[in-house]
């Protein structure tokens, strides 16, 4: 029975005209299956975001703005670890966490948050993200829904990613999709400037962003035509 309604969700969404127009099924079935506010589909390899593949509504689309810029939630959370990370209560938590992520989440319009991870076996592929507009626990069948629709989320990715060239992201998933790619392209500059890695690149410019109040892709912008340095400003603090 599971798997004749997997192969249906699956046909509605192989039935459309484009991936970009799949993508956007794809994260409106997810907040319809779960009955909840919004989804979003996040896309992240080996602990790390790489952006947003689609999402249903302004402020799931926001919240996947925030982990990205920040790099702390639940979507960041449930990549890393590969299992589901819920919290209720974004306002009253029983365990503080994403001290940076929490306020702005907030102020968009969310109270609870769940992400469940894209994985199969030890690959993670990315996280479903939900959100809800008042706090309280999934129910047990939105929690089933969640699980499901995590699945379907996965299958649909590896569909379109089987042809792609290996260590490549298909081009059909880029349709429409949200990639910070100056981002990825500003941290291997500053890697090179400080003698890092790529992580701890990241970590400095996402440190930056947030200590001067800008967007992370308006920091990295800023390297990646060269209006700024990372050696220099490190060298006029030691100075």
């Amino acid at each position: 029975m599971a798997g004749e309604r997997r192969a249906r969700m699956l046909g509605r969404l192989a039935a459309t005209e484009s991936a970009g127009t799949m993508s956007a099924m794809l994260s409106r079935l997810c907040a319809e299956l779960t009955q909840l506010g919004g989804a979003e589909i996040m896309l992240g390899f080996d602990g790390e975001l790489h952006g947003s593949l689609c999402s249903s509504d302004e402020i799931s689309a926001r919240l996947g703005d925030l982990q990205f810029d920040l790099g702390e939630g639940p979507a960041v959370d449930a990549i890393e670890i590969g299992r589901p990370v819920l919290e209720p209560d974004l306002a009253n938590p029983v365990t503080t966490r994403w001290m940076a992520f929490t306020g702005p989440a907030l102020e968009a319009g969310a109270r609870a948050v769940f992400s469940f991870p894209l994985q199969v076996g030890a690959a993670h592929l990315g996280a479903l993200d939900l959100y809800r507009d008042r706090p309280g626990p999934l129910t047990v069948v939105q929690h089933a829904e969640a699980l499901f629709s995590a699945d379907i989320a996965t299958e649909a990715v590896l569909a379109v990613q089987a042809g792609a060239p290996p260590d490549t992201l298909a081009s059909e998933l880029e349709i429409g999709a949200h990639f910070h790619y100056v981002v990825q392209q500003a941290a291997g500059m500053v890697a090179v400037q400080l003698g890092i890695s790529v992580t701890d690149a990241l970590i400095r410019l996402r440190a930056d962003a947030f200590g001067n109040s800008r967007p992370l892709e308006g920091v990295a912008r800023d390297i990646v035509e060269r209006v700024v340095r990372f050696d220099r400003i490190t060298d006029s603090h030691d100075g």
